[in-house]
């Protein structure tokens, strides 16, 4: 069994960025926690751990440790919290993030209506959401554009998740302005996503063209790599999310002769590699 591997994958920028601040600053040996997850990757969480890092839920249980901000970053509310209580902070916020969040306080601040198209329970929506202080609306399905209230502002912004694909963003634009042209008199649509999962995505589409199977690496809590799952399956390609190789079935090779690997954007080298190895070893016998 061939194993091929896309040519685009794993670490993106902002993941490798906050990573590496986060090994930095473990290795001073002060003591740090993190408000959640700094990169939605059990294995590289698990690694920072045993290196000294706590993650913690809120912020009354940082303590007098410094605080960490995640990749995803976190509305002006927590940040505010912080400093009221005196918390040393390392921002690790993905520059990709922080500047969906400035445009959507730009936005609010504009007199526009703003729109989030993404996933009101991620980390990240939640901290845009924060910047136009609550008063974003999220949509989570292009269909949901069909339960927009009649008495929105006439000039509405649009923004996107930046771990979203590119087709459903189009596809959400191209359906609000068949929708709601009649009751817009501007519309602003701001590009924010990463160009890095885009990239991904683009190249994941292109291996899935070339193999039988396709195996995507990378946690289950990664938006990100959920997409890349969605992407594979959208070519007609099937495709197994697995977080370690250990997880991977040989049945699912079962008389396939290529199979393609890709990554989320926030697994790391060695899950990528030791998945390859896996599966050279199925295709071995």
């Amino acid at each position: 069994m061939k194993v091929l591997k896309a040519r685009e994958m794993g670490f993106c920028y902002g993941v490798r960025r906050a990573v590496e601040m986060m090994e930095h600053e473990v290795e001073t040996g002060r003591p740090i926690a993190s408000l959640g997850s700094v990169v939605h990757n059990p294995q590289v969480v698990g690694r920072l751990r045993d290196r000294g890092l706590d993650v913690v839920t809120a912020l009354g249980d940082v303590g007098d440790r410094r605080l960490v901000i995640t990749a995803h970053g976190v509305g002006p509310a927590v940040i505010e919290e912080a400093e009221a209580r005196g918390l040393d902070v390392v921002d690790a916020t993905c520059p990709i993030v922080t500047r969906a969040q400035r445009w959507a306080r730009r936005l609010l601040e504009d007199g526009f209506a703003v729109i989030v198209f993404g996933d009101p329970d991620h980390k990240e929506v939640r901290g845009i959401l924060g910047w136009a202080n609550g008063k974003a609306i999220t949509l989570r399905h292009e269909s949901e554009i069909d339960t927009l209230p009649d008495d929105l502002p006439s000039k509405v912004g649009v923004l996107v998740q930046t771990t979203h694909t590119e087709a459903q963003f189009t596809s959400f634009v191209n359906r609000l302005l068949q929708k709601r042209l009649h009751r817009i008199s501007e519309l602003r649509v701001i590009n924010t996503l990463c160009n890095a999962t885009t990239g991904q995505q683009a190249a994941a589409i292109e291996l899935a063209h070339q193999v039988e199977v396709m195996v995507v690496v990378g946690g289950r809590e990664s938006a990100n790599t959920r997409h890349l799952v969605e992407v594979c399956e959208a070519e007609g390609v099937p495709a197994h999310h697995v977080e370690t190789a250990a997880e991977i079935d040989p049945a699912w090779f079962a008389g396939v002769e290529t199979v393609g690997v890709t990554a989320g954007a926030s697994t790391p080298d060695f899950a990528v590699d030791e998945v390859v190895a896996r599966l050279e070893a199925i295709g071995r016998g």
